[in-house]
């Protein structure tokens, strides 16, 4: 594991004729779905892009980062709009349904959830399900490295422009982060390049 997290990198130029195996990509979806998120609540989708077309306009609204355009797929992590009582609800039967649990072993946990999050302004849940967001994308690019597939974790991107070109307004869901995924371009410098990471005496504190 240490091997593949020394070979990622953020991946600058992809090879646009190298595509990742359906397999490895339904491999991404599950281990974005199995993401560990706080209360279990996930407050996230992912929209896996894999049609040029798409990337193109998606590419225009990337401050024009080439990634996105020559990438195998483009993946964007969003987060729910909406984090009310019905959502919290929908976990809970989820628990009923595939676990058997009983309404009385988590009735005073529902309440809370819904009480505490009835508390929250819209602010603090986006801020709260945008920090969820990060979980996915930490556990993304560690999938990837392990499967030898490049990915570049991007912030810049006009979230306002992705959620009019991919219709996420009327799924109730915004963009959060984008990771472009495929294979390195042999001309890609970036990838020969040393890591510069602080040294762990720096960054480790033990007792």
């Amino acid at each position: 594991m240490i091997d593949a997290l020394e070979w990622r990198y953020a991946t600058k130029k992809f090879d646009n004729t190298k595509r990742i195996d359906s397999s490895k990509v339904e491999m991404l979806k599950k281990a974005f779905n199995l993401t560990p998120t706080s209360y279990g609540l996930q407050p996230l989708r992912l929209v896996v892009i894999k049609e040029q077309e798409l990337k193109d306009k998606l590419f225009e609204n990337s401050y024009n980062q080439i990634q996105v355009k020559s990438a195998s797929h483009v993946l964007v992590i969003c987060t729910e709009n909406i984090v009310d009582e019905p959502f919290i609800n929908h976990n809970f039967e989820l628990q009923k349904e595939i676990r058997n649990t009983k309404d009385e072993t988590v009735k005073s946990f529902r309440e809370f959830l819904i009480k505490d999050f009835g508390k929250k302004s819209d602010q603090d849940i986006k801020k709260w399900a945008i920090n969820q967001a990060y979980l996915a994308l930490g556990n993304l690019l560690t999938i990837c490295a392990a499967e030898k597939i490049d990915a570049c974790p991007m912030e810049g991107f006009d979230s306002a422009a992705y959620d009019r070109i991919l219709n996420l307004n009327e799924k109730g869901i915004s963009s959060a982060l984008v990771v472009p995924v495929g294979y390195r371009a042999e001309d890609d410098k970036f990838a020969g390049f040393q890591k510069v990471r602080r040294p762990q005496t720096e960054t480790i504190i033990e007792y």
